[in-house]
């Protein structure tokens, strides 16, 4: 593990740098993706209402590397997750970041947040075209549960196919 990297809770001074950081993560990698998506995406003062945000930081400059929204204790992000399951949403990578394990750190902090509150499995959706998540997800031993997969389709006529994945804790 990488000790040079701390993960946090957000502060509200980190409020615009992580809206940055998400955002650029996304469109860095992923085409397409849709005005009301991408302000979802950036959204994060809206994210802490409802969940908490968490950040990995470098120790040494305080440089942001990524973040993720975890629920609450006892509430739901998304409707992938059923009772006794806990959802993690909007994994991001800075750019610079990437290959340093801090996706992996901040997906198994979800994995350590699912085990401590009890819950038998952390839950998540991500994109077909999100090749990068999913195959993070897939290593980290995340199954697909293709009975919560969804389409839906965008205004401008897209259809967007969620994937669906469960790690049993």
């Amino acid at each position: 593990m990488d000790t040079s990297v701390r993960v946090r809770e957000i502060r509200s001074t980190d409020v615009e740098a992580v809206s940055a950081l998400v955002l650029a993560a996304y469109r860095d990698t992923y085409e397409g993706l849709d005005s009301g998506y991408l302000h979802e995406i950036a959204d994060v003062a809206g994210r802490m209402r409802d969940g908490i945000v968490w950040v990995a930081e470098d120790r040494d400059s305080g440089e942001l590397l990524g973040t993720i929204t975890t629920p609450r204790p006892g509430k739901t992000l998304s409707d992938v997750a059923r009772p006794g399951e806990l959802d993690i949403r909007l994994l991001g990578v800075g750019a610079a970041a990437r290959g340093r394990g801090i996706g992996e750190r901040l997906t198994r902090l979800g994995i350590t947040l699912a085990r401590l509150r009890g819950n038998s499995r952390l839950v998540l959706n991500t994109g077909l075209m999100m090749e990068p998540a999913w195959r993070l997800y897939e290593r980290l031993g995340f199954e697909r549960l293709v009975d919560r997969e969804r389409q839906f389709t965008r205004p401008d006529g897209t259809v967007v196919h969620l994937l669906a994945y469960g790690y049993d804790v």
